[in-house]
């Protein structure tokens, strides 16, 4: 884990960044649900978000004295309070998990959505309204309650990810009827894309969608929320897999 973080740029190419602004949104709301969970189940609510929670999982646990002494070098070159403490839970949960597994409570990892968001562009940071500013987007982080009943993502998988970033303001649509294709529509300042999630499975223009949002409607079609799109594509992409396997 201490090697991954090590490879994060911080602060580094605000394109790069900004290319992945959609995928490390989705990533930072899947966080937020873990840490809800996990802050709940260890009775640390106080700490929600951005904690190491192996405080409270085992509070007896120490790293062995030579990934303490890496970890404490590494974290002096991390800016801000926030990503230190959550580079330390990473790579302290990581060696827990490795020693202690059978101390854990039986939850999705913790840190891999937030791991995943600091690979994929570096730091976020908050403003003095209360946002998380991630480069590119800005969003309330909402409350811990309110996360507990989120929808989740079962697969953080590289090919999701690629698959949620795109240029333009997107919007998800599919069946009311629960059944059909994933579709969404692009708006790049003076173009549209419409698009369907194919059996690629990648993306490919399509003309199901009809141009006005009435219309939409009208034709059975729904709006998706990010996450909600992001668990189809992800579950696209997991059978294409098998299939291809």
């Amino acid at each position: 884990m201490l090697n991954r973080l090590r490879a994060v740029e911080w602060i580094g190419d605000w394109g790069y960044a900004f290319g992945h602004v959609r995928s490390r949104r989705v990533l930072m709301r899947e966080y937020l649900r873990r840490a809800a969970q996990w802050t709940q189940a260890c009775s640390a609510e106080s700490e929600w978000p951005f904690f190491d929670v192996t405080d409270h999982v085992d509070p007896d646990f120490r790293l062995p004295p030579e990934i303490s002494l890496e970890l404490d070098e590494y974290l002096g070159q991390v800016p801000g309070e926030s990503l230190r403490r959550t580079c330390a839970g990473a790579v302290r949960m990581a060696e827990l998990r490795a020693r202690r597994p059978s101390v854990l409570p039986d939850l999705p990892d913790l840190y891999e959505p937030l791991v995943r968001f600091y690979e994929r562009g570096g730091e976020f940071f908050r403003d003095n309204a209360g946002f998380l500013d991630l480069t590119g987007v800005s969003f309330r982080p909402g409350t811990l309650r309110g996360h507990l009943g989120t929808p989740r993502l079962s697969t953080l998988s590289e090919a999701m990810l690629d698959a949620v970033d795109a240029e333009g303001r997107i919007s998800y649509y599919a069946a009311s009827t629960g059944t059909g294709p994933l579709l969404r529509r692009r708006d790049l300042r003076d173009e549209r894309h419409d698009e369907v999630f194919g059996q690629g499975p990648y993306w490919e223009p399509t003309d199901l969608l009809p141009s006005s949002e009435e219309e939409v409607k009208e034709a059975g079609w729904v709006r998706l929320d990010e996450i909600d799109a992001a668990e189809l594509i992800g579950t696209a992409v997991a059978r294409a897999s098998r299939q291809r396997g």
